[in-house]
């Protein structure tokens, strides 16, 4: 039975977009109904979603609601729960869409969400809490490379790339070199190296990071490693992942997997964000109201200069 009607991004089919009405059932026992502020778009997991190249994946199938980066307000909450209405939450993703699916659902006006995945924030942090997920996803990609030391190298200076930097230099006190082969993703002014691969003179990483998703940057890194020397994979793949084995059987290379967060990835991440240790500054570039959500999208998937979109839900 529809509780609520309310205004979603909704991915009608691939290659189709649209910003319409769908139906909310009425929270459960354990779920808070959700005012959004914000959204993030991911220009991952959502392009592939939009374009149809999404792999096959639990729960995928059209009409859907997109998005698993949303900041909010509690509207309504379980008897007794600690997130009072007016709650400032970080929601990734929702559950309560019944005549689209919830793929993550949380590109929407409101949304219904169970309590244990809803994170509190301080409403300081603003729109920039929709970055949470994927600090989290950095977060849980040094986690796995605990056993082997921090990241020396890390490929794709996106705003996971940029995450992963800041958060090694704050839990390892190191900081690792950038491969960036997009020019508008090299500003000057770091006070870190960002280069074009070629550039880099170094043949001697033991630890190398890919979150470029791209397949391709596995025989790059393999070629500047030492041997012994690990490349972790922690970006989204959509296509076969596939490797030249001479240069890493001379080598001996260790291939490692990160894969998303987990619930101890997303607290950390909402702790060092709101006590100020992890900045979140120059990471949002583009921010856009909710209708002109198509125009958001379009941006987010072709203009490289935009490292995070944020839709403003604000005005619906």
């Amino acid at each position: 039975m529809t509780y609520k009607k309310t205004t979603a991004v909704i991915f009608e089919k691939p290659g189709a977009l649209e910003l319409r009405e769908a139906s909310l059932r009425a929270p459960a026992a354990n779920e808070c109904l959700i005012e959004s502020d914000w959204s993030g778009i991911s220009t991952g997991t959502e392009r592939l979603m939009l374009t149809g190249q999404m792999p096959p994946f639990p729960g995928l199938g059209y009409p859907l609601v997109p998005g698993y980066e949303t900041v909010g307000k509690v509207l309504e909450s379980p008897a007794g729960s600690k997130l009072r209405p007016g709650t400032c939450v970080f929601a990734p993703g929702s559950v309560g869409f019944t005549d689209v699916k919830n793929l993550f659902g949380g590109s929407a006006r409101h949304i219904v969400c169970t309590e244990d995945r809803l994170i509190p924030l301080p409403d300081k942090l603003g729109s920039e809490g929709v970055l949470l997920a994927l600090a989290a996803t950095a977060l849980h990609a040094l986690r796995r490379c605990e056993h082997i030391g921090p990241p020396e190298l890390i490929v794709g200076h996106g705003v996971l790339g940029q995450l992963l930097v800041r958060l090694t230099r704050i839990i390892h006190g190191t900081t690792p070199t950038v491969w960036e082969r997009d020019p508008t993703r090299r500003p000057a002014g770091l006070d870190y190296a960002v280069y074009d691969a070629s550039q880099d003179p170094r043949h001697d990483y033991s630890v190398v990071c890919d979150v470029s998703g791209s397949a391709d940057a596995l025989n790059q890194m393999i070629a500047r490693c030492k041997p012994g020397a690990t490349a972790v994979m922690a970006g989204f793949y959509s296509s076969a992942v596939t490797f030249d084995f001479p240069p890493a059987f001379m080598r001996e290379i260790n291939l490692l997997v990160s894969a998303e967060w987990q619930p101890k990835d997303l607290k950390e991440a909402a702790r060092l964000a709101s006590d100020g240790t992890l900045d979140f500054s120059k990471l949002i570039t583009d921010v856009l109201p909710a209708s002109q959500a198509p125009q958001a999208y379009n941006r987010a998937f072709n203009d490289s200069s935009c490292l995070k979109m944020v839709i403003d839900w604000r005005s619906i």
